[in-house]
Order: C-alpha cells, then structure tokens, then sequence
C-alpha cells in the first residue's frame, strides 16, 4: 500500500457491496478504487483510506490572530498547515488551488505528527492549526498530530467549516483546544447552491463544541455583496449565535475578494462590514470583528460591561494589550470570556514559512 494511504476510520459496508464514508454528510458511497468528494477518502481493497497522511501543502508560522482567533493567547505564534481537497464545493473558495488540488504532487513536504510537534517547539510556537483547506477531511492525520502536539505541551487549532458526522465531531473536538469556525451564511439555499452542502451540520458543529467541548470557539463569516450580506439575514444569524452560543462568542465578518468562480463578484465594502458589526452589537453580541479590511474599531476587542478598549490591534500586530493578569478589564474588572495569557506575546504580522525534516 502507498505509504500515504492510511487506514481511515468513519465508514461502513454496505449490503450491495459498496462501502459508505461517515465522516461527513455527503455519505460518499464507493466501488473498488473511487475517492469520495472530497477527493482524499478513498476505497482501497475494502476498506476506506487516507490517501494524505503525512503529506502537506506547507508549513508556515503565522500570528495566532490570523486564523483568526482574537481571544485565544492574543499575540502568540501558531505553526499553519493544510494538505488538498476538501468536503464543500464553495464557489468563492479563497484557498482553491489547496482545497480544489487533484493533484497529489503538490503536497511536497512530508512529516509525521511528532515530528510536526517537534517543529512547533523548535520555532517556540504556542500552537499548530489545521488549516488552508479543511482538516475534517484528513481527521485522521489531525488527531494524531494534536494528541503528538500535547505531548509536547503545543496547543491545536482547527480551521474548518464544521461540516461533519457526531462521531467524528466527537473524536475530533476532544483534541482541539480551539476552533474557527466558518458560518458561510443563515441560508440553507446559500449552502446548497454555493457550497454544495446543507446549514444544520454546521449549527449542529457549533453547538456542540460550545456546550460539549472545552475547545475555545470563534466564528467567521465572509460576507459576499448581494449573497448573504441582508440586513435580515445577518439579524437572524447574530440572534440565533446570541441564543445557542451566547454572547461572548466571537463574531469575525470578513471582507469578500473576487475569487475562484466568483471572480467576476465585487469585492466587499467596508461599509458592509461595519454594517454587519453594528447588527451584531445591537443583536446582544459583545466582541465583533471586521477582518480582511483596514478598521481600528473592528480589531479592537472592548470590555462589553464599561466599554473601555483593552486590546488594539494593527492588522496582526497588537498595539495595546490592557487585560490583567487574570484576564479582567483594568478599569471596571469584568472578566472577558477567552484563554489569555498573563502577559501577552508579540508575534506581530510576521509570516515565516518553514520545511519540517521527516522522521524515520
């Protein structure tokens, strides 16, 4: 077997001889040698397999904020990487030469979970995400490289739309410590014509890491002009994070840029954005989020109870950080929801791509 095709979990047989993937709910039925839509799970000598084990796209240090989690050890280091393919089809797909790659050649590095926790430790970096394309799809490889990261004392990250079936939710999010996730739109009709997929997974993924996990959880949204951008659509959003996630949860709305098969859709304005933040705040939500764009007040994260600002932030960069030792806003000592550190780190807007050296 090719070294990279690693036994699967998450399916089962079926009586008219297929086999049926049950990591996520497109249910992919396979004959003999057929990969799954995601391109990476595929049938091999009756079972399921990962054919991207060990392999990736590249590894890159980024600032933890870029993931973006604003309220998960602000201003630390996170060590980044994705593999190829991916379970949703979404026509605005950012990272499309990754996540839409039938190209196995392009994932040139090469490295095992330890020795991906290795790095992690060898460039001080607090955290490894799983990201770039989604890491539901390479569960496998994830869990493995989080449970080899905890070993060393590195924190995970996944990145990922929360398209998946409860077992592997379970499996997954118990070693995560924390998630970004993508709320695409509040429209089932967006999901299926623009993503190929359905919203209740999604809201199912969500609440279940909210109020079953200990893994800490932000949401992005990318607003694309004229498809899920209505003031309605961005209320019913924001009410229903406000009453199954509550308000402390963090919103990101980032900015749309034409891409992919939406090339020819106007990139978002920040008019949008600010819009989409004041919707959020009047929803009940107390830390929103504008991404993708230069806003001050959208990067900054205020104290919900006194409304002081406690952490400014330049793109990336922190350029002021007023929480305690505790986590408490300074002036009125409201305890911020997040995982914080006594005193923060500074990584900055640095972006440091690194080769990791395989282990044998």
């Amino acid at each position: 077997m090719n070294p990279s095709h690693h036994p699967a979990r998450y399916w089962h047989a079926l009586d008219d001889g297929r086999i049926q993937c049950d990591l996520c709910p497109r249910d992919c039925m396979l004959h003999e040698g057929q990969r799954g839509a995601c391109f990476v799970r595929m049938r091999e000598h009756d079972r399921m397999v990962l054919t991207t084990y060990g392999r990736s796209s590249g590894f890159c240090v980024d600032p933890i904020e870029k993931k973006p989690l604003f309220h998960f050890h602000p201003g630390s280091s996170v060590l980044s990487f994705g593999t190829a393919g991916c379970n949703l089809s979404c026509k605005f797909c950012q990272n499309w030469d990754i996540s839409k790659s039938r190209d196995m050649d392009t994932l040139m590095d090469q490295a095992a979970p330890e020795a991906i926790a290795l790095a992690a430790q060898q460039h001080e970096c607090a955290s490894v995400a799983f990201t770039y394309n989604d890491p539901v799809i390479f569960a496998e490889y994830a869990i493995d490289t989080a449970l080899a990261c905890h070993d060393h004392g590195i924190r995970t990250v996944a990145v990922t739309a929360g398209y998946m079936h409860d077992a592997a939710r379970r499996d997954f999010f118990a070693v995560m410590d924390a998630a970004n996730v993508d709320l695409k739109a509040f429209s089932d009709e967006f999901y299926r014509k623009v993503t190929g997929s359905r919203l209740q997974p999604v809201l199912d993924t969500l609440r279940y890491i909210r109020h079953e996990t200990d893994t800490w959880l932000e949401i992005t949204t990318l607003l694309i002009p004229g498809m899920n951008d209505s003031d309605a659509e961005l209320a019913a959003l924001c009410a229903w994070v406000a009453q199954h996630l509550g308000p402390d949860t963090p919103l990101h709305f980032s900015a749309f840029h034409p891409d992919y098969k939406l090339a020819d859709t106007p990139a978002t304005p920040l008019a949008t954005l600010v819009r989409a933040r004041d919707i959020a705040l009047r929803a009940g939500l107390h830390h929103v989020y504008t991404g993708n764009v230069h806003h001050a007040e959208g990067g900054t994260t205020f104290c919900p109870h006194c409304h002081a600002a406690l952490i400014a932030r330049d793109g990336y960069r922190i350029r002021d950080y007023r929480l305690d030792a505790t986590g408490r806003c300074p002036d009125c000592q409201q305890i911020i929801a997040g995982r914080f550190d006594p005193k923060p780190e500074r990584f900055g807007n640095r972006r440091i791509p690194i080769s990791i050296r395989p282990t044998h």
